[in-house]
């Protein structure tokens, strides 16, 4: 009647070598987790081939010059560098001058960060300009062999296979005795120890982080794609088990409860520490759902005095989450993620407690999570998809003086980071570098690649639908009637924005067939005209002032879109305004930004008014066509017709600067800025956010804390410790760190000579302040900032730590 089904590695060793011998083998893959340790073994075969290693996209390169020597040198536009590896492949194309290179594939030596070596072409033309260079991804075979045995790991199996069962925690002599007599290796002594003391425990955290990466190990076999393991894998968690040694056996004896499995590893004064957690989870999303299931098997919150976990998400459940927030079902969408999410946990665990809010954590929510609220919490787990709201909780943990642990994935890569008052730097301490913006003068004339097509029919999409909608009912609810805008206007009154909107009254289709009309015109001039007043602006054979061509890459030459193929009926009759080009400047300057406002001409306003007095006399400035309805993209419904108007859009604009199109598939995926989620990543991060949970509710010293970042797909797993705080010197034995805060606690009749004193009795500081701050209704404290008075003349005042004032002395 026991539960216990040993997995013996004689059994895995007979199983795997039948797999290896098949033809083809059969793919084999066996993961364990004893205790504090784990492992994970992969065998894909004698040979496996992989056609993509990575997953990553194809790079590509833009070229500025290409010698003609034995090897020729490529070098990239500067301030591009290539991010290149020697013996990657790249193909050719759009190369002038030494045009026999394109289509032609090359092995590359890299040269420097931002040039490479393809081989001879001291025979080809000279080179002119242009070109671009593109990664060619190139299958590559791994290699496996049979099971192999690891020396901890066989000896804890030779004892199972002797004694039946895995080693109890008076068993570690026999154990030990075992290891050395058959290996007599230099190991570890911790690994032994503690690998007997909790062989029959298990960290239900540590298996999901396993688990993550050997389904992404099953996907790997199964579809060719990503680098497999090779072919071990162990993961041990001697950091959570270190800090126990002091414990007595009894803490990890069995009580008949839910918990042995976890008492054994971790001991049962942290069991109990973990049900009286009080913890806030932000984001019920990926990460969040597995969070939440970690807590449940953790007993997080379940004590019966204390502890609690609290939960907000403003999102609901969407179709395209069900593939990785795998709390959710079919019958869940729509419906609230916090909610559904905790009653899915609640079956799991129904002894936890747990509040679920729809609340989004920003500065608006501040009187719902108050430094009141967070002083309450234990710890602070995120599960976010974006930066700035987690740098915004993090200033919130360092003021309040909370932990917190974030982590992350995008695709199969992944993050974990672990932030303790007084011990690390904190989220905000480092940055990344920001995003790439596309320079407007590129979005605008000068695109190179398909995403800058697709960010301008995505702008397009915003300006037509949304923006000039929104401005059309914003005016028109300032202003009632038609009649009274043109009397006003024609009295020389200025209204703004009055022209825009004139101008989108009096061109608002109202059938189809203006529909139809209306596309036709705005097609002309997108891919027409605006291509002929570019070429126009600076014909083909422009040349800079250094004597180079202008129309060279990256920048492309456009090209009039318009074919000879027969256009609908409808548009057979359009009068189609014919191009005049104008003397209007283009902007080339990549660092210039969007002008926020375009002057008026007198002739917009002679125009306006005759538009207007039109549109009145045709009856179509009526109430109800002074009322739009602004759209707002949805890139998930494919009924609407969004995705593929961008499609469309984009590609018209590729087509004319001669850029290689797009699916609808990457196009929604780049206009939607869909991040690639993969449910193995989230379940690994969480399951190590969860083991440092662990160390956190232990007040663990600093150098157990792990950082990880993580690539399923090379694949890849970096521990790394975190980074211990910095203090910050000012001067005279003066110094802080981000976790240092003065307080000052103030009186009723409190003066600004009070509070001057009660800094220097208190932290021997001379503190200047021109007006004692005066109390708010609503607030107990403020928070002053410091800066102290530099040494020398010239120099800037330097910061201190910061000061929190409390009107009155708090009751303890």
């Amino acid at each position: 009647g026991s539960s216990y089904f040993p997995n013996y590695l004689s059994l895995q060793k007979k199983i795997n070598d039948f797999c290896h011998a098949q033809q083809p083998p059969i793919k084999f893959i066996s993961a364990d987790v004893y205790g504090i340790c784990s492992r994970l073994f992969c065998d894909f075969g004698d040979e496996f081939e992989v056609l993509d290693t990575t997953g990553e996209e194809p790079k590509e390169i833009f070229i500025s010059n290409i010698t003609q020597s034995n090897p020729g040198i490529v070098t990239c536009l500067e301030n591009h560098p290539h991010r290149l590896e020697t013996g990657q492949f790249l193909t050719f194309r759009e190369v002038n001058g030494m045009s026999c290179l394109n289509g032609s594939t090359h092995q590359i030596t890299v040269v420097s960060p931002y040039s490479f070596s393809i081989g001879n072409t001291s025979d080809m033309e000279p080179y002119l300009h242009g070109g671009i260079a593109v990664q060619v991804k190139t299958p590559k075979m791994f290699y496996f062999a049979p099971l192999q045995i690891h020396v901890a790991m066989l000896a804890l199996n030779h004892f199972e296979e002797n004694f039946g069962r895995m080693p109890n925690i008076g068993d570690i002599y026999i154990y030990a005795f075992l290891f050395c007599s058959i290996f007599k290796p230099q190991v570890n002594g911790d690994i032994v120890k503690w690998l007997s003391r909790t062989a029959r425990g298990f960290l239900a955290p540590l298996a999901a982080a396993v688990g993550g990466v050997a389904s992404q190990e099953v996907l790997k076999a199964v579809t060719g794609k990503f680098s497999p393991l090779q072919q071990w894998l162990y993961i041990d968690m001697l950091d959570i088990v270190t800090p126990l040694e002091k414990m007595g056996s009894e803490e990890f004896l069995p009580r008949g409860d839910r918990y042995d499995a976890l008492r054994a590893c971790i001991g049962e004064s942290l069991c109990q520490k973990l049900h009286d957690l009080n913890v806030f989870l932000v984001g019920c999303g990926a990460i969040g759902c597995e969070m939440l299931k970690n807590f449940a098997l953790l007993g997080v919150g379940t004590g019966q005095d204390k502890g609690l976990v609290t939960i907000t998400d403003p999102d609901l459940i969407e179709k395209s989450n069900l593939n990785r927030q795998f709390l959710f079902r079919p019958h869940h969408i729509q419906k609230p993620k916090s909610y559904t999410a905790a009653e899915a946990t609640l079956n799991i665990n129904p002894c936890l407690k747990i509040d679920s809010y729809i609340n989004k954590v920003c500065p608006a929510t501040e009187n719902t999570y108050s430094d009141e609220f967070y002083t309450g919490q234990d710890v602070i787990v995120t599960a976010l998809d974006n930066v700035e709201a987690r740098r915004y909780i993090d200033s919130r943990c360092v003021a309040n003086l909370r932990p917190l642990i974030d982590s992350g994935t995008m695709g199969t890569k992944g993050h974990t980071e672990v932030v303790v008052p007084h011990l690390t730097e904190s989220y905000n301490s480092h940055r990344d570098p920001p995003e790439e913006e596309i320079p407007f003068c590129t979005l605008k004339s000068f695109p190179a690649a398909i995403e800058h097509t697709i960010q301008w029919a995505r702008d397009k999409f915003e300006s037509l639908f949304s923006h000039k909608p929104s401005l059309f009912n914003k005016f028109w609810q300032t202003y009632p009637s038609a009649e009274e805008v043109l009397q006003r206007i024609k009295s020389g009154e200025s209204l703004e924005g009055c022209f825009h909107v004139i101008k989108t009254l009096s061109r608002r289709p109202r059938n189809w067939t203006q529909c139809v009309e209306l596309a036709r015109v705005k097609f002309e001039k997108y891919f027409s005209h605006k291509a002929l007043q570019l070429l126009h602006s600076f014909p083909l054979d422009t040349r800079l002032k250094d004597g180079s061509l202008f129309w060279q890459s990256p920048k492309r030459p456009p090209f009039p879109d318009l074919s000879e193929e027969t256009i609908l009926k409808i548009t057979s009759s359009v009068k189609v305004p014919e191009f005049r080009p104008s003397n209007k400047v283009v902007q080339t300057d990549e660092t210039a930004r969007k002008p926020d406002h375009i002057p008026v001409s007198s002739e917009d306003e002679r125009n306006a008014i005759f538009q207007l007095e039109k549109s009145i006399l045709s009856n179509e400035a009526l109430q109800n066509d002074l009322q739009m309805k602004p759209i707002s993209f949805e890139k998930d419904d494919d009924s609407n017709g969004h995705i593929d108007f961008i499609t469309a859009a984009s590609n018209l604009r590729a087509k004319m600067y001669n850029i290689e199109p797009a699916d609808r598939f990457k196009t929604k995926r780049i206009a939607g800025k869909i991040i690639p989620a993969i449910a193995t990543a989230t379940a690994a991060v969480s399951g190590l956010v969860a083991l440092e949970l662990i160390k956190v509710v232990g007040g663990y010293p600093a150098d157990a804390y792990k950082n990880c970042f993580l690539n399923l797909a090379i694949p890849i797993m970096v521990f790394t410790e975190t980074a211990k705080v910095r203090r910050t010197e000012i001067r005279n034995g003066i110094s802080f760190t981000i976790w240092d805060r003065w307080t000052i606690y103030g009186k009723e009749d409190f003066t600004l000579l009070d509070f001057i004193n009660a800094v220097r009795v208190r932290y021997q500081r001379v503190f200047l302040m021109q007006k004692l701050v005066k109390p708010s209704a609503d607030k107990k404290y403020v928070d002053l900032t410091v800066s102290f008075a530099p040494e020398t003349d010239g120099d800037e005042d330097l910061p201190g730590p910061p000061v929190r004032y409390y009107f009155v002395q708090e009751d303890n």
